[in-house]
């Protein structure tokens, strides 16, 4: 595992149109048919990252508490799943059905989408406005499965709450950390 920080693009960058199939339906989804109508958190993360699993439980309440104020959430694995099969759709419908999440996982096999989006970790955390520009990048908070901070999410809830409130993120933002994603070789 080599630790990886997010690559902190720059603040309005705008959303970049997809579409990739769902693990657990296996339908192709688009991002203009998930993104929401007060904002849109797109999460990079895989399987078998143990930052990823730490966060994990953030998940089914970011839904539950903001979905319902517009927001979208998606979150989507590129790992090269040759080189880490336990990132397999499979493995990713199986895990995000014990997880409960009722949010799409999506899986980007060619990995242009986080080429796109410019990811780097997971999990990478992008966050845009109505108006389908990045507000808030970075960490979810201060916890990390090494340390004995509880998981709040108090970095990105504070910045999904001024995103469904119309108010602009705090642009002094702290970089997230965790596995790198697992690029195909020649990528």
């Amino acid at each position: 595992m080599a630790l990886t920080p997010s690559t902190m693009i720059p603040l309005g960058s705008p959303l970049i149109p997809f579409r990739l199939p769902e693990a657990c339906s296996g339908e192709n989804r688009s991002l203009s048919e998930l993104k929401g109508n007060a904002g849109t958190l797109i999460l990079f993360i895989c399987n078998h990252c143990p930052y990823v699993k730490h966060v994990a439980p953030l998940f089914s309440k970011l839904a539950r508490e903001y979905t319902p104020a517009g927001l979208g959430i998606i979150a989507i694995n590129s790992n090269d799943v040759q080189s880490f099969p336990e990132d397999h759709p499979d493995k990713m419908k199986e895990w995000w059905n014990s997880l409960g999440n009722p949010f799409p996982y999506l899986y980007d096999e060619s990995q242009e989408v986080a080429q796109a989006y410019d990811a780097a970790c997971t999990p990478d955390v992008y966050l845009y406005d109505a108006a389908g520009l990045l507000v808030y990048r970075g960490q979810i908070d201060d916890s990390r499965p090494s340390n004995s901070i509880p998981l709040s999410g108090k970095d990105l809830i504070a910045a999904i709450e001024d995103v469904c409130a119309k108010r602009s993120p705090s642009p002094y933002q702290k970089p997230g950390i965790g596995c790198n994603i697992k690029w195909k070789s020649g990528s």
